[in-house]
This record gives structure tokens, sequence and C-alpha cells, in this order.
């Protein structure tokens, strides 16, 4: 395996989601990656479920797999918090992050009540406490928490962090989208992870058309219109990435290996040019649009 500049580069689950998690660490590791997010409780009724439960045979092959090659799992995933009482899976998710390692356990705001929510991750930051997991949530921008802005809101009342989904950032167009670089630079200090993935300028134009493009239609980095150059340059120089790009299309085309490894490539040159980027302190505002 390779890191970058002393950056750690990791793989998504959600690039290869049909990948179970041992399979995914060993694939991460021939394509170069250093960590592997992992899956823990599927999101969606059509996703195949992933038991990584202590004592499960997919964990033991998992850690097993982890052993062999020296690739860890960084974060777990993925809760959507709506309101109702998740506490029963957020420790089962907890459990199982524990197991492997992992130290961050990404959630989404569905709830459209602020108070409810902030006191919602307020309990989950107290019981990752025992597992060494803290909650980490996203501003997806299809959902109520959409902005750099409010999730850092809800994250420092909460006591917990943000994780940064480049295409989330660049699809947002609500209220202070003029704001979310600025927004970005103010808040680096409650991101411990930057998800690269890259895309047209255009932003779709329904809530179907986004959740479509989330889930199955992003881009390498590096190969579209995202400004990631600048994204990675705003965050400490040491910022652990990962590539979150599932596409159908391509895995279908190059297979999982292959398409590993065009991820790990378009990692490689977006964080090459930020690295001259941070070195020089200059940058072509045009990559921040």
């Amino acid at each position: 395996m390779t890191e970058n500049a002393h950056r750690p580069v990791g793989l998504a689950q959600l690039s290869l989601l049909n990948t179970a998690p041992p399979e995914l660490v060993g694939i991460a590791a021939q394509a170069g990656f250093g960590f592997v997010g992992a899956r823990v409780r599927p999101v969606t009724p059509a996703e195949c479920p992933y038991d990584m439960q202590p004592g499960s045979t997919m964990l033991r092959e998992t850690l097993s797999r982890m052993a062999d090659t020296g690739v860890t799992v960084r974060d777990i995933e993925f809760l959507l918090l709506d309101g109702s009482d998740q506490r029963e899976a957020w420790l089962r998710m907890m459990e199982a992050g524990q197991a492997l390692g992992a130290s961050s356990l990404t959630v989404a705001g569905a709830d459209p009540d602020s108070a409810r929510l902030v006191g919602t991750l307020a309990r989950m930051t107290e019981d990752g406490r025992g597992f060494g997991i803290t909650p980490t949530l996203e501003a997806i921008s299809y959902q109520p928490v959409a902005s750099i802005a409010q999730a850092a809101d809800i994250a420092r009342r909460a006591g917990c962090r943000i994780v940064v989904d480049t295409l989330h950032f660049h699809r947002y167009n609500g209220p202070g989208a003029a704001d979310q670089w600025a927004e970005l630079r103010a808040n680096t200090d409650l991101v411990p992870l930057l998800q690269l993935c890259d895309g047209p300028a255009e932003r779709p134009g329904t809530r179907e058309g986004l959740v479509t493009e989330s889930r199955s239609e992003r881009g390498v980095p590096g190969e579209g219109q995202f400004g990631l150059v600048a994204a990675v340059a705003a965050l400490p120089a040491g910022l652990p990435v990962s590539a979150e790009a599932p596409s159908d299309r391509r895995v279908a085309e190059l297979g999982e290996l292959g398409w590993a490894r065009r991820l790990k490539s378009g990692v490689d040159a977006v964080l090459a040019q930020a690295a001259s980027v941070q070195l020089t302190g200059t940058l072509d505002t045009a990559g921040a649009k």
C-alpha cells in the first residue's frame, strides 16, 4: 500500500457497495489504499447486509484480511437520524466498529427538528466514548441537514464532528450556498475525514436525480468540475481522504479492482496538486467554484 505525502488515503465502502468487507480490504490493498470505510448497517432494503457483529464469520474474515494486508478500518457507516429512537442500532454499529478498530461512525441528519437532532447526537457521542468512536455528521444535499454551516453548528452543540463529502458540498444550493467555502475553512477543526469524488458542474434538477448521482453515478477525482484541489488545500495537510465514488457503469466495465485502481490514481493526482498549492500558498480561484 502507499500513502500520499504522509496523508492516509482510503477507499469508501460506497465506491464498491456490493463488495463484502473482507474482499473490499483485499482490493483496497491491491490498489494501494491504506484504509477502508466499512458499511456495517445497510441504508436501503435493496442493499446486501454485511454481518459485522462480534463473533460473526464475516468479521473474523475481515480482521484476518486486515492483518494480512495492513489495511485498517477508519470509519463505519451509515445511520440516517430521522428523529426515531435508534439507540439500539447505533450501539450495535459501535460494537462492530470497535471490533474493527474504527474511530468514527458516519450519520446524516434527516430529522427536521434541529434541537432533537442535537440531543440525539449528544447521546450518541456519549455512548461512543465507551467504544472509542465519535459520530461524524455528514451534510447531504437532499436531506434537512444539507450545508457545512448546519452540520458544524449541530456538531459543536452535540460535541461530535463532521465529515465532508465533496459531492454534497458542491451540490448544496440552499441558504448560504455562497458561503460554503468560508464555512469549510472556518470549521476545519471538526473534520476528521474528507471524501473525494468528482462530477459535472451542473446539478441534477430533481431530488431523485441527486439521490441517483450520489449512490451510483459519481466520477473519478480530478476528472470533473468540483474544484477538488481547493477543497483538499483548504484542510490540514495530513487530513485523511477517502475515495467515495460509486459508479455501477464503470465497475461493470473495469471490474472491482480496476475501478479501485482508477480511483486511487485520481486521488493521488488531486493530492499532488493540492500539496503544491499548500506549499506555495497560491490557488487559481476558479478551481474553488
